[in-house]
């Protein structure tokens, strides 16, 4: 019999025999309540009515008494109305008790009342009459007396029926309590049986079940749980639930050990793979400071045959290259002497020959009797295994190693060796680099006297081999860190690897998303550089040619109006450029160049610049610089002189009435380091700038050095700006390396001192080759940015008004402009009419190129590059694929000038490259060179 079915018939044999004793024990609980409620319900019900007719009729008597002896006749008549009443209820209660008897004799008894109260209910009837009618009491005596006797037949017969009702409720009550104690007595009697039941049958399921769990137990309590490789198994004698355990037990058992072969074999694989990778750095780690390919082949292949259980090896380099390519022997291990393997191969020659050829490894077991002996100090014996394979670099064979061995090379050995050579190829190409180097530097050295003239040339590959040679140590140094990386990650666990994956990708998105973000930005300040001056361009050239004297034909206010507005639209220029020089510099790639200045012209370029300024203020200018301060400076000499050039037109624009000063001198290190970190600069200069202006108050001093803020709101009513000046100097002078400060009183003047470190190596927080983003950094490549003592200056020299009505190059020239925007048309067609040129105009590429098919005799283009359609790169590439225009000069001009355009502006065909906003004086010097050649 199965468990499931010994547990399911004992416990129904239990639930049985318990519904039998509740059965029967709901049973006596039935009866019991049965005479219970006859007690309650049906006798107490009985006496009680009984008792309630009792009193009523007792009321009735007392009423009839009171009524015919003391009562007026307002009471007489309220006690004849109760008296009806009563005799109402009475015959209503006894109506209703008569429907609830079911004994003869009760019913008997209240007959008897029933006819007894029907005669005294007609003497009470006659009474009642006799009273209403006014009789006296003494006329009432003989009623009253009959009245009274029936009175007591009444009251004795309802006594007698109360008293029955009396005996049946108590003879009722003994049968309960008998009913009672005879329920107690079998409750205690099933009680014990159920027990002695119970007990039976839980032995009976015990002692069924408890063989079966024993020998189960002495099983697992065999068990060997440091050795899992052989389990006991249970043996299964029955079917049932029992049954089923041992069965899944010897299942699981059966699991643990295929588990426990896998685990063994798992780490047996991971103890591989620390051999193969200790092994790995271990020849790694050999591989440094190693100059010479000799000293390799020979420190690898001493190293390489004992890890394989080599007994002979041999090491063959790549020499040559084409027909005369071969492999030569440079090493080997335990040979003897000359005749331990060939001295060289080519390509295909032999076994070895074959694999580099085919750039496959081979293992050769099977080896032939004659073969090469493995020598010892007892004698000569065969190898059983000889392994060959190649080591290759960049898909190219660049050396061979042989080993043979006594025993049969294993698996292990031969992954091992894979993984070697993998390395080794970028090794041997290292060292050769390293060879090739030494052999040049020896080279220069023994040529330096007699090439004097190209000492700085020399000079330059020296410095490129160096750079080559700590590029070839960082690969030593990033192979070293590989290797420990790889055995670091043979210790980390599989969770770890998931959850480095996952941070990966959440840095890789968030860079991806930053570079977006910084794309995006770069072409939004592109995009409002050409925007602002492709308009601006037009202002500026209309309003230089209004302003100038000599060629305009408005009144003088008329040429004061134009001047304002080419001034305004300069100062415009001015915004746009400081905009893009802060972004550039808050994306952190603002191009800076460290070189050489010299700092004794300074003080004369200063005076240059802004005598004239101090002269139309009419305040002073001085100018101090101390002799301790070092002529050659090593900086950033266009961001330099742009600090200062903010610095000093601040100063003077602030200043009504006194002075401004600029001293210079050489600044104690400890001084400015407590602004700065002062390592890695030669030495550091102070400049203070000092003016006797406006002042600012002490709350406002940081403010000023944010970008668009000024001291406050009627400072920039009264002198304008636009705030940027400061803040542009304090985030060059940062990208220089050095600060500015600011000391003031507001009313007495400014003192800005200006920190600067001398950097010959250059300054590495900067970085090593900062580059602006192309289209922010390009977009500011213009005019704007030459240093401000050399404004005004361009690559082609600009005649005088002089020389140009001497040679008038541009009389009966015709000019081509092509441009998409009319303003600009308007602009250049004016000027270069005044000039007395023939102008034709096009919207875009292929108007362009129909104007040019027409055979018009244009002698200058000058082409936009941001246009609809065709745009400038590929039209001008259109008119050079034509032999007849290839000497037609195309200027390209743009508003946009993204890094590189130039480069690719002349690519596509372009003569010249000009960026708007266009001068129109450098503009016509342009073309005046490309006219006159």
């Amino acid at each position: 019999m199965g468990f499931k079915k010994k547990q399911m018939l004992g416990f129904g044999l239990i639930l049985l025999f318990l519904a039998i004793l509740l059965s029967f024990m709901m049973v006596m609980l039935n009866n019991l309540k049965s005479s219970m409620t006859e007690i309650v319900e049906n006798r107490y019900e009985k006496v009680q009515a009984s008792m309630e007719i009792r009193q009523l009729f007792s009321r009735s008597d007392r009423e009839i008494l009171f009524a015919a002896n003391d009562a007026n006749k307002e009471e007489r008549a309220e006690s004849l109305e109760i008296i009806n009443e009563n005799h109402s209820l009475i015959e209503s209660k006894t109506a209703g008790l008569s429907g609830t008897l079911n004994k003869a004799k009760a019913k008997q008894l209240l007959k008897e009342f029933e006819t007894q109260y029907a005669s005294y209910s007609i003497t009470e009837a006659e009474i009642i009459q006799k009273i209403k009618l006014g009789n006296s009491s003494d006329d009432l005596i003989s009623l009253m007396d009959d009245q009274r006797e029936k009175r007591t037949k009444v009251i004795s017969t309802m006594d007698d029926f109360k008293d029955y009702q009396e005996g049946v409720m108590k003879d009722t009550l003994s049968n309960s309590k008998q009913t009672y104690e005879d329920m107690i007595g079998f409750v205690i009697f099933a009680v014990i049986l159920s027990i002695l039941v119970i007990s039976v049958t839980v032995v009976w399921m015990i002692r069924s079940t408890s063989k079966d769990l024993q020998s189960i137990t002495k099983v697992i309590k065999n068990i060997d749980f440091k050795n899992l490789s052989v389990i006991p198994r249970i043996p299964v004698r029955a079917t049932d639930e029992i049954g089923e355990i041992a069965r899944s037990f010897n299942d699981m058992a059966e699991s643990l050990e295929i588990y426990n072969q896998k685990e063994k074999d798992f780490t047996e694989k991971i103890s591989e793979q620390n051999w193969i990778q200790t092994r790995v750095a271990d020849i790694a780690t050999m591989y440094q400071r190693i100059v010479d390919v000799e000293v390799l082949a020979d420190r690898f292949i001493t190293r390489l045959a004992p890890m394989m259980g080599a007994s002979i090896g041999a090491f063959y380099v790549k020499r040559g290259e084409g027909v005369d390519m071969r492999f030569v022997k440079l090493a080997s291990f335990a040979g003897d002497g000359e005749d331990s393997g060939r001295r060289e191969f080519r390509l295909g020659e032999g076994v070895i020959g074959q694999c580099a050829l085919e750039k496959k490894s081979k293992v050769i077991d099977d080896i032939p009797e004659d073969f090469q002996l493995v020598t010892t100090g007892l004698g000569e014996v065969n190898p059983k295994s000889i392994v060959i394979a190649p080591v290759v670099f960049e898909d190219e064979v660049v050396a061979m190693v042989e080993l043979a061995s006594l025993e049969a090379f294993t698996k292990l050995q031969k992954t091992f060796l894979n993984q070697v050579l993998d390395t080794l190829g970028i090794t041997i190409n290292n060292v050769e680099g390293r060879m090739e180097i030494e052999r040049l530097l020896k080279e220069s050295q023994a040529q330096t006297e007699e090439l004097q003239a190209q000492s700085e040339e020399l000079q330059s590959q020296s410095e490129e081999m160096q750079a080559q040679s700590e590029e070839l140590q960082t690969q030593a140094e990033e192979l070293r860190m590989i290797n420990e990386q790889l055995e670091e990650r043979n210790r980390e666990t599989e969770e770890k690897s998931k959850e480095l994956q996952v941070a990966k990708q959440n840095l890789e998105k968030q860079a991806e998303e930053l570079k977006l973000s910084s794309k995006y930005k770069s072409e939004f300040m592109a995009n409002m550089s050409h925007e602002l001056r492709t308009p601006l361009n037009s202002i500026l050239i209309l309003s230089e040619m209004l302003s100038d004297p000599n060629d305009s034909k408005l009144n003088e206010e008329q040429q004061e109006f134009a001047r304002v507005i080419n001034s305004s639209g300069q100062d415009l220029l001015t915004l746009i450029n400081d905009i893009l020089d802060l972004s550039k510099v808050e994306v952190g790639k603002l191009e800076v160049v460290f070189d050489e200045m010299n700092l004794s012209e300074l003080p004369e370029l200063l005076h240059r610049n802004f005598d004239h300024v101090a002269k139309k203020k009419n305040i002073d200018f001085i100018i101090e610089k101390s002799k301790n301060v070092p002529d050659i400076f090593f900086t950033d000499e266009q961001r330099f002189q742009q600090i200062l050039k903010n610095l000093l037109s601040n100063a003077f624009k602030f200043t009504e009435k006194g002075s401004v000063s600029v001293q210079i001198q050489k600044a104690d290190e400890e001084n400015v380091a407590q602004w700065i970190q002062t390592k890695g600069a030669s030495n550091w200069v102070e400049i203070k700038v000092t003016d006797t202006g406006i002042g600012i108050s002490k709350e406002k001093q940081k403010l000023i050095f944010e970008a668009f803020q000024q001291g406050d709101g009627a400072t920039m009513r009264k002198y304008g700006g636009t705030g940027l000046g400061l803040s542009i100097c304090r985030e060059f002078a940062k990208l220089l390396g050095g600060w500015v400060i600011v000391d003031s009183e507001e009313g007495q003047g400014s003192t800005f001192t200006f920190f600067i470190p001398s950097m010959p190596e250059g300054f590495k927080n900067v970085g090593e080759a900062i580059a602006a983003s192309p289209e922010v950094a390009a977009a500011n490549h213009d005019d704007s940015a030459v240093p401000f003592g050399d404004q005004g200056e361009s690559d082609v020299v600009i005649m005088d008004e002089e020389d140009r009505d001497k040679v008038k190059p541009f009389c009966n020239k015709t000019v081509l402009v092509v441009d998409d925007d009319h303003r600009n048309i308007f602009a250049l067609k004016n000027a270069l009419k005044h000039e007395g040129m023939e102008i034709l105009t096009a919207e875009n590429g292929y108007e362009c190129l129909e104007l040019l098919e027409k055979g018009n005799d244009i002698d200058v283009i000058l082409m936009d590059i941001m246009m609809p359609g065709m745009d400038g790169y590929e039209t001008m590439t259109r008119i050079r694929e034509q032999s007849k225009f290839e000497d037609l000069p195309i200027i390209a001009l743009t508003a946009k000038a993204m890094k590189g355009d130039r480069e690719k502006c002349l690519k596509a065909g372009a003569s010249d490259y000009v960026s708007k906003p266009l001068k129109l004086d450098q503009l016509l010097s342009v073309l005046r060179v490309w006219l006159t050649n």
